[in-house]
């Protein structure tokens, strides 16, 4: 995690603008949804996220983090194995850590949400890493090196 962005315990006060992110205005193609981060200490990274209609995250496992969602605009579904689960806006979604979720935009429009993680962890950096990678094994390969395990896709 870059000393740069990390902000010290106490210091998070001030505003990040609507369309700005931290570390001069940084943000990330990831699995083709736009990531601006808006927070970011050892205990927390919160993110804006832009979710085209059609897109989505494979299932994954974060074993050192719990994730959340909270949808702006727009509708995701969320698998937890079998079990699809619809949220809206104002909802927010839970995934704990160590349970397995994939999150899906199936709406018909672009969804916008605030995304978080506790502890932050190796997310920022992973968030650095995938900006731009389209090879779902590199995907794959640099998530694994950052605390992000995806399941293989199901049998066919």
């Amino acid at each position: 995690m870059s000393d740069q962005i990390l902000m010290p315990e106490g210091a998070l006060q001030g505003v990040t603008l609507v369309g700005e992110g931290l570390n001069d205005n940084t943000s990330w193609n990831v699995v083709g949804h736009t990531y601006t981060p808006k927070v970011l200490t050892e205990n927390v990274f919160i993110w804006h996220a832009t979710i085209p209609d059609g897109t989505f995250v494979p299932p994954h496992i974060h074993p050192t983090q719990d994730e959340w969602i909270t949808v702006l605009t727009g509708a995701l579904e969320v698998e937890f194995g079998e079990a699809c689960h619809k949220a809206g806006p104002g909802d927010t979604i839970r995934m704990p850590r160590g349970i397995a979720h994939g999150i899906f935009n199936r709406s018909g429009d672009e969804a916008t949400c605030v995304f978080g993680v506790a502890p932050s962890r190796k997310l920022y950096d992973l968030f650095e890493a995938l900006d731009g990678v389209t090879d779902p094994e590199e995907l794959v390969r640099i998530s694994a090196l950052h605390e992000v395990d995806f399941l293989p896709p199901p049998a066919e």
